[in-house]
């Protein structure tokens, strides 16, 4: 200690602190799909290469612009009337950059991206064994967190959910990440929606172990992103000659509309530019995971929220068909659906729940989130013991540097409990968690509990009529 010798109040560093733990990011997604380049530095050398980016602007940077729809737009005339229309059976089935749009308005940041291929070579085709090796590609990268393909949902629907059961199998096994995905709609249903719920609970294998690493949202969300139908040579410039023209003699395309009258060009391509796109929400839904992670915690269910640039959901549900949809009882396959209330928003999360919806420990997206956030970023920290001595000083500073942490979790609303105790514990020392076996064989063994708080799902208020007593 230094020689003071004048009254006052003196600081002091300490160089060597005790260990500490940082918690690792929580919602950085991978997307894996299709897109139009795949470029760094020469042609496609980030093709099947996960590829970090942080805006939409770094997106078209390296994967470029969506593919141009070619014939599925077109605009009719009917008097004074003028409407634009999609034929879906026509319309390009890459959704990547429109997914990405969804996803960085609906607060989304980092993300990796990886390209499985492009427009071009697979004739318009998503082909399911690209994805694969897009998927197998991701498995290398530890910062990802939660897995989405924004263009599976054009796959046929075996294999759109084998996929996904890949993907699952992913995040069983590494522990670090978690899977989004939409319910496969069969077109050729229309309305009879049920069927395909019925499909994915038949079809999505896995137990409660494996399930809690996945949650599914419904129905597709109709949206304002504006159709691409750009020049190939300048994507900031329409390429009128894809738009069909219907109730204007002697005009077929929307090229020669303007020539002949300039008011009714602009008519539609203001039309156009009004059609409502039909897209997945697993893109947007990630988004507002990212939104909700930053703004309060991951322990924070990613609902009750409306996501930006949605416009409606493709089917209104009801409460009654949510009973259904929320609470499985057979499977406990849950379906976290997309509403619609008046004065509150035009499309809602409106569930909160995994695949392991009848599982009292994991049947809430952010428990299971919070979980995999506590465990890789104590693994982290702890990777620095391996080596130290087996004793009582390392068991010590180890347990010090977790319980330190949970504390901060404590303190931000992340776990339960009027005091640290009833919150978490953590136990570690011979006879404790180990025994002499495990000490000669190098094990060091730490045992953590945590009461994670869990979503209020049912707000039950309960009413009686209070009657005035006789005076």
């Amino acid at each position: 200690m230094s020689d003071y010798k004048t009254p006052g109040v003196y600081i002091e560093e300490i160089p060597h602190l005790p260990p500490s733990i940082a918690s690792v990011e929580t919602a950085i997604p991978a997307f894996i799909g299709y897109t139009q380049t795949a470029q760094w530095k020469e042609k496609d050398d980030l093709r099947n290469v996960p590829w970090r980016i942080e805006s939409m602007l770094q997106y078209e940077q390296y994967f470029g612009y969506p593919d141009p729809e070619k014939e599925s737009i077109t605009v009719y005339f009917n008097g004074s009337e003028v409407n634009a229309k999609v034929d879906d059976t026509k319309r390009s089935k890459f959704l990547m950059h429109y997914s990405m749009q969804l996803y960085f308005a609906n607060g989304g940041g980092a993300c990796w991206i990886t390209s499985v291929g492009d427009y071009v070579a697979t004739g318009g085709i998503i082909m399911a064994d690209h994805l694969k090796a897009g998927l197998a590609e991701v498995a290398k990268i530890n910062e990802v967190t939660l897995l989405v393909f924004p263009d599976s949902i054009n796959l046929a629907k075996d294999d759109y959910y084998t996929l996904h059961d890949l993907a699952i199998d992913q995040c069983v096994l590494l522990q670090d990440r978690f899977t989004v995905l939409d319910v496969y709609h069969d077109v050729a249903n229309k309305e009879n929606w049920a069927g395909d719920i019925k499909f994915l609970r038949d079809t999505l294998s896995g137990n409660t172990d494996d399930l809690k690493y996945a949650a599914v949202y419904f129905p597709k969300i109709y949206t304002g992103v504006d159709y691409y139908y750009k020049m190939p040579e300048n994507p900031t410039k329409d390429n009128d000659d894809l738009v069909k023209i219907v109730g204007i003699p002697g005009i077929e395309l929307l090229s020669g509309l303007i020539k002949e009258n300039n008011a009714k060009y602009f008519q539609a391509k203001s039309a156009v530019t009004n059609i409502q796109m039909l897209l997945p929400a697993s893109a947007a839904v990630v988004g507002v995971y990212a939104q909700v992670d930053n703004a309060r915690g991951v322990w924070k269910a990613p609902a009750n929220i409306n996501i930006t640039n949605a416009l409606r959901p493709e089917f209104l549900i009801t409460n009654k068909q949510q009973d259904d949809l929320n609470v499985d009882i057979t499977a406990g396959k849950s379906i976290n659906v997309i509403r619609t209330f008046a004065g509150r928003g035009p499309a809602i999360i409106w569930g909160a729940r995994t695949l392991a919806g009848n599982d009292n420990e994991w049947r809430y997206v952010p428990v299971r989130r919070f979980f995999s956030m506590v465990e890789e970023s104590v693994k982290n920290a702890t990777e620095q013991f391996v080596f130290e001595p087996n004793d009582r000083n390392t068991w010590v500073r180890v347990k010090s540097m977790i319980e330190n942490y949970l504390t901060q979790q404590w303190k931000t609303g992340a776990l339960m409990g009027a005091s640290t105790k009833e919150a978490f514990f953590v136990h570690i020392g011979l006879g404790e968690t180990m025994t002499e076996l495990d000490l000669w064989e190098g094990r060091m063994i730490v045992e953590i509990g945590m009461a994670a708080v869990r979503p209020a799902e049912f707000i039950v208020l309960r009413f009686m009529h209070k009657m005035l007593a006789e005076s």
